[in-house]
Order: C-alpha cells, then sequence, then structure tokens
C-alpha cells in the first residue's frame, strides 16, 4: 500500500475521531441487527478441512457485522492440527505467531501443564484468565490481528469464553466520551514491562502503546489487559476514566456480550476481539485442550472498506 492510500483510510476511517459523518454512517450500519446472542454468531458445518463455499460465507458474513464467528463442526475429539490450520488459511491468514511456547506447527495448545516454563503461565493453568486481546504485548510490527480457537476437549465443568467485538467497546467508549478514545490513542496508553528468564535476562523488553489504533487499511486495532499485574497505564484523570469505563462495561450484562464453552468440534474464528475464560475443572475423561492459532493478518474480507 502506498502513502497516499494508506494517509486516505486513515482520514476516511470512521475510527479517526475527526470523520464524525463518517463515524455515524457507520455506526448505524454496524448496530443495524447486530447479533443479539451467540447463536447469532453460530454456522453448523462438517469437516473444517472441507469447509463448502456456502458454510465459508455464512462463517464470513457474521465476522463481517462481529469481527467473529462460532462453527460447530463433526470432527469431534480428533486432534488433528490441521483443523483449524486449514479453515485459518480459507480466510486468507498465514502469518501464524509462532510464539515461544507453540507447538511445532505454530499452534499452542491449551491444557493444563503441570511441569516445565508452561506451568508458570496462567494459560496452562485452569484458573480464569480476565478480558484481554491476544498478542498485547507483542511488538508494533507483530501485532495480532486475527484469531483462531479449536475445541479438541472441553473441562469436566467450566471453562466458558465471554466475547466482546472490540469496534462495539470502541462505539460505547466513544458515545460516553469521545476523550476516552482519544486518551487510549495515545502511543504511551498502555505499557508491559519487559519478561526476563530464569537467568534474569531480557527475554521480552518492554513494550508500550495504545490501546486503539488505525492500521493502513482504516481499519480498528485493539490491544488491551484487564490484569491488574504487569501492565501500566498511563498515568493521567483521563485514561484512568477510560479504563475504568470499559472495565464497567465489561463487568455488565451487555447485550453485546456473547458468553458459551467451546466443545469438541467447534471453534471460533475471528479477529483480534475482546475475550475471557472462566476457571474450570479436569477429570480423567474429560481434560480440556483447545488450540490457538494467532495471525498477523484481519480476516481477508472483513475491513472497514470492504
Amino acid at each position: 500500500m502506498n502513502l497516499n492510500s494508506s494517509n486516505s483510510h486513515f482520514e476516511k476511517s470512521p475510527f479517526n475521531l475527526e470523520n464524525r459523518e463518517g463515524y455515524q454512517a457507520w455506526r448505524e450500519r454496524k448496530l443495524e441487527n447486530y447479533p443479539g446472542s451467540l447463536d447469532d454468531l453460530v454456522v453448523e458445518i462438517g469437516d473444517p478441512r472441507q469447509l463448502t463455499e456456502s458454510q465459508f460465507r455464512a462463517l464470513l458474513d457474521r465476522c463481517r457485522k462481529a469481527n467473529m464467528a462460532i462453527y460447530v463442526g463433526t470432527t469431534g475429539q480428533d486432534p488433528d492440527p490441521e483443523i483449524p490450520l486449514t479453515i485459518s488459511r480459507r480466510f486468507g491468514v498465514c502469518g501464524l505467531n509462532h510464539n515461544w511456547l507453540a507447538d511445532d506447527t505454530g499452534l499452542t495448545s491449551l491444557k493444563v501443564v503441570n511441569d516445565g516454563t508452561r506451568q508458570h503461565y496462567i494459560p496452562y493453568t485452569n484458573r480464569a484468565i480476565k478480558w484481554h486481546t491476544d498478542g498485547y504485548y507483542n511488538t508494533p510490527e507483530r501485532q495480532i490481528h486475527s484469531l483462531m480457537l479449536h475445541c479438541v476437549q472441553s473441562a469436566a465443568s467450566g471453562g466458558e469464553n465471554a466475547l466482546m467485538d472490540h469496534e462495539v467497546a470502541y462505539i460505547l467508549l466513544r458515545d460516553e466520551n469521545p476523550d476516552y478514545i482519544r486518551a487510549f490513542m495515545q502511543p504511551d496508553a498502555m505499557t508491559i514491562p519487559p519478561r526476563m528468564d530464569e537467568k534474569g535476562e531480557t527475554a521480552r523488553r518492554v513494550e508500550t502503546g495504545p490501546v486503539f489504533s488505525i492500521t493502513p487499511s482504516g481499519d480498528l486495532h485493539m490491544r488491551y489487559s484487564m490484569r491488574q499485574r504487569n501492565v501500566i497505564w498511563a498515568d493521567d484523570p483521563l485514561t484512568g476514566e477510560a479504563r475504568a469505563c470499559l472495565q464497567q462495561l465489561l463487568e455488565s450484562d451487555l447485550p453485546y456480550i456473547h458468553r458459551g464453552r467451546l466443545e469438541p468440534g467447534m471453534g471460533l474464528i475471528g479477529n483480534n476481539v475482546l475475550h475471557d475464560r472462566s476457571a474450570f475443572n479436569d477429570d480423567e475423561v474429560h481434560e480440556r485442550h483447545l488450540y490457538r492459532a494467532r495471525y498477523f493478518e484481519r480476516l481477508a474480507g472483513t475491513g472497514v472498506f470492504d
């Protein structure tokens, strides 16, 4: 994309605070017939490795509207990593984030691990995970723009996810006070301290950046974590108010927040929406196992100008 095109997309983006007319028009389209329940995001398919055109279109339509869709497949407890990888490729994403704890395939196996390095990180425990977007600690050049979760096995109890479209969160904050968006777009809005390795050396550098940003394509990106530890916020009253407002929204019973649990053969495909995870318990038969794939690209065909 050339610079002039990029500038044009920024100016015309509904997420540009100066583009009030464009925002109001987009907001009206966005919220019209917006999914009112998790069921509205669900598409029943067969094998994700053999997705039909009509199944793909149904999933894409939901992603275009709500930045996410849930598929109900027929593969059950089949652990083939090609299941999530194939459906991701169908959505035009291939820049897989091979994080340092990922499998050889680039996927991350989310399951309880009781030894080794993984046991020290909350995704590999059965504890609850607060609201966040994925990869909020990544460098600016390696931000996560889309996400896939595929369930191989659900827990004996618990392990539900809450989901919220980050564009809707933007709308609610902007409607409350446009200055909240301005604060969250500041380049020093949120800082993630460095991660140190077992030798006390820096394994991941400090990362400072905005919560909301506008991509070169004119789309909205969000990096956020509700964690109390290991997140440093800009020390000004407006950012504090914006944080409190967002937290209040996420802890409410808004109809825009969808809650449910992925069962074997089900999956989530979407852009990097806000989500959490409840605590869970395994037993000898039900040991929770989800594949997670993070991508550097937005799902093809879901941009604000598509």
